[in-house]
């Protein structure tokens, strides 16, 4: 398990248009008080793993001093297990921990965006109930925080406990988003990030219902700056996120950002309609220099098959486009709330 020590970040440069910010302690005038930074963590199924998330909770605001003003948001998105009776015996003792609780399952997109809507402090940080995301870096974002920049978001140096195959495919997977997204959007970074009211207001006017945070974290803009870290293995239990949900992500993101794909197919039909007008111009040409061959039906099977999978492949292309629109146009909100805790007011 990393520690603040060995999970120390590297800066990198900011990754903004514009000019960098006036200096250090830029935000830090602006405050009369102790900033508020609320901690959002969205929870399925993670009994495991909260009493070890408690214990780090609560050193990391034992230890804030007077930097910050440390608040704690949990979104539990249809657990099944312990994990909400866990959260309210929490909260109950500790004024300063939130929770929503969703009335099934969401996914985690939906239940970030709960989290999204109900907080109202200074700035918010995402991480994960399993503690891949080390709470103890928190403290260095808020600096950076400090220093003027909107969007502080931590970039994966390592994953440990992570398979090549997932590592490989993730790789993949955000440098294609960047290839076809018209925004820059920050390769091998998750939703580990420190975000300032401003970002979390335009965050709010988003309301799609294929949400993908990692792309529209970069959408909005606003001045952002990486640091690298090291993602620890799970703290305890095993991830929710299957391969058929990893692939289902990645679809959102690409085609809620980019119409790369429509594109692509487009230029597919194109180039096979170029390809099969040259093909019948050199048969017209050799049945007129050598008369009416016998026609072979190998290459006719062949040329079927192909037109017909590049129709298939371009209407799949368009019904999840369509399917897209489907979802949007009936304007059902993006999840629901059984009970909730917000500011000491209790809601069921």
């Amino acid at each position: 398990m990393a520690t603040t020590a060995d999970a120390r970040t590297t800066m990198a440069a900011d990754t903004t248009n514009g000019t960098a910010p006036g200096g250090e302690g830029n935000r830090q005038r602006i405050f009369n008080n102790t900033p508020t930074i609320t901690i959002l963590i969205p929870c399925y199924n993670e009994e495991e793993a909260l009493p070890a998330l408690f214990d780090r909770l609560d050193g990391l605001r034992s230890n804030a001093g007077e930097t910050a003003d440390y608040r704690f948001m949990f979104v539990d998105d249809g657990s099944k297990d312990a994990t909400r009776g866990m959260i309210t015996d929490y909260a109950a003792t500790r004024e300063h921990v939130d929770f929503i609780f969703l009335s099934r399952n969401f996914g985690k997109e939906q239940a970030m965006l709960a989290g999204i809507d109900a907080i109202e402090s200074d700035a918010m940080a995402i991480i994960d109930a399993d503690l891949q995301d080390p709470p103890e870096l928190i403290p260095d974002m808020v600096d950076l925080w400090l220093r003027g920049y909107d969007d502080v978001y931590a970039r994966r140096r390592t994953r440990r406990g992570e398979g090549f195959v997932k590592r490989m495919t993730s790789h993949l997977y955000y440098r294609v988003l960047q290839a076809m997204s018209p925004v820059r959007i920050q390769v091998d970074t998750g939703d580990f990030r420190l975000l300032d009211r401003k970002c979390i207001l335009a965050l709010r006017r988003l309301r799609e219902t294929g949400r993908n945070s990692k792309a529209l974290f970069s959408w909005i803009g606003f001045r952002k700056i990486e640091f690298l870290y090291d993602r620890d293995p799970r703290v305890a239990g095993k991830s929710k996120w299957n391969y058929p949900k990893l692939i289902g992500l990645a679809m959102d993101g690409i085609m809620s950002f980019s119409t790369a794909p429509l594109r692509v197919a487009f230029c597919c039909g194109l180039v096979v309609s170029l390809t099969a007008i040259a093909y019948a111009i050199f048969i017209i040409a050799r049945t007129l220099t050598f008369g009416v061959d016998v026609p072979g039906y190998a290459s006719l099977l062949v040329v079927t098959l192909l037109l017909g999978g590049i129709q298939l492949l371009a209407l799949g292309i368009i019904g999840e486009y369509l399917g897209r629109v489907f979802n949007e146009v009936k304007h059902r909100p993006g999840y629901l709330v059984q009970e909730s805790k917000i500011d000491g007011e209790h809601q069921d």
